[in-house]
């Protein structure tokens, strides 16, 4: 019996078969990214325990862990064990368009199932690893950590005030955009097989993806052989470009051009800063920062943050609060958005997560459904879909294959 996409959104991967073998973050964000556009993601786990992330917290809503509910929205969730439910899997193949695993390399040919022995059975799918260093290199054995890609990667060095520590960013970063990177791989290797008629082997290094990042401090590096440094909030090559303290708080300000500089020196009400030709370009200041810097924070102390972002705002002049999540997650701006999404869960109710940030105009992707419990899907999935009677059920969950 043919999967599909019975009740969901008609988003542009519509009618997609996704075999998600992943678990943490950057896999589950990737497949959470392709089930949002359309896809129907079966999130296959091991039985009586699921994904890592089911077991982190606190917080917990009920029994569900608000990490695993994060990242884990509009797909099924079936309990397989992969050893013993080879069976099972390799049907589930026969209807699949695009494998995602994120196992440490070697793991999937030890199975049995590495790429070269799947694509030879089933030569349209596409198959994405994602992986600490990559599926080559002589670092491609060594596990892949969020917090030890962000150190190995070098954004933990630019990251801090610079008489300080290093310090990790308050997101997984490295997790995510190995996360997005893959669904961009994944995308593109479906448009290519639209014209081939075959898959291909996508392979995401968080190493990778997180040196990417990198962009104007690896050109830094490169124009200049020193590598950049910490330097707290302010830009290495703009200024002003960073945060300020008001008479009552922080606030960001970013005059990322000329006629900004301008605007801002008129608000700023200091002539002696706008007319003082170490002040007059962008390079200048860039050159002239550390005498720069304490006039501006000098003059801007005076005054309210709320008063310097109206009276910015007004003048074009781009600023904004240093706000906390609950800020965010409250701006109206995330409501007009659909930002903000409620759906209801199996066992806890009604549920917030996140919406969608890609706004397609004639495709949109949707949050359908809500993270699903461990294995809530696995009869319908194995009888329905897959073909499996009653009694070829209750033998798989008697020895554990599901």
């Amino acid at each position: 019996m043919p999967l599909n996409n019975a009740g969901s959104s008609p988003g542009p991967l519509d009618g997609l078969i996704v075999v998600d073998l992943t678990r943490v973050l950057s896999g589950p964000y990737c497949t959470m990214q392709l089930a949002d556009m359309g896809a129907r993601v079966i999130k296959v786990e091991q039985p009586g325990r699921g994904d890592d992330t089911r077991a982190w917290g606190p917080p917990f809503i009920g029994a569900e862990s608000a990490y695993f509910l994060s990242i884990n929205r509009n797909k099924q969730s079936l309990t397989l064990d992969l050893k013993s439910g080879r069976a099972v899997l390799e049907r589930l193949l026969d209807r699949a368009d695009v494998l995602v695993e994120n196992f440490r390399p070697g793991t999937m040919e030890r199975l049995g199932l590495g790429y070269a022995a799947v694509s030879a059975r089933w030569p349209r799918l596409v198959y994405c690893s994602i992986s600490g260093f990559g599926q080559t290199g002589p670092r491609r054995d060594q596990p892949g950590y969020d917090a030890v890609v962000q150190a190995e990667g070098g954004l933990m060095s630019i990251t801090g005030e610079a008489d300080g520590p290093a310090f990790r960013l308050g997101v997984a970063i490295a997790d995510i955009v190995s996360g997005m990177f893959a669904a961009q791989g994944i995308a593109l290797a479906l448009l290519a097989r639209a014209r081939t008629g075959r898959g291909q082997h996508v392979d995401i290094g968080m190493l990778d993806s997180t040196a990417a990042l990198l962009t104007y401090q690896a050109a830094i590096y490169f124009a200049t052989g020193q590598p950049p440094t910490r330097m707290g909030n302010r830009h290495p090559t703009i200024v002003p470009y960073e945060t300020f303290e008001a008479s009552d708080g922080e606030f960001v300000l970013a005059v990322g051009s000329e006629g900004l500089w301008r605007r801002f020196c008129e608000l700023l009400d200091a002539p002696g800063v706008a007319e003082d030709p170490r002040f007059a370009t962008n390079r200048d200041r860039v050159s002239h920062y550390e005498i720069l810097r304490p006039l501006l924070a000098e003059r801007i102390r005076q005054r309210s943050r709320a008063e310097w972002i109206e009276r910015l705002m007004a003048a074009g002049v781009p600023c904004g609060s240093v706000r906390d999540v609950s800020e965010v997650l409250r701006d109206p701006q995330m409501t007009a958005r659909e930002m903000i999404a409620a759906v209801e869960h199996a066992a806890i109710g009604r549920v917030q997560v996140l919406g969608v940030p890609i706004k397609l105009s004639e495709t949109p992707g949707t949050v359908r459904t809500a993270p699903p419990t461990l294995g809530q899907h696995t009869d319908q999935i194995l009888r329905t879909d897959l073909g499996f009677s009653d009694a070829d059920i209750t033998r798989l969950r008697q020895n554990g294959t599901v």
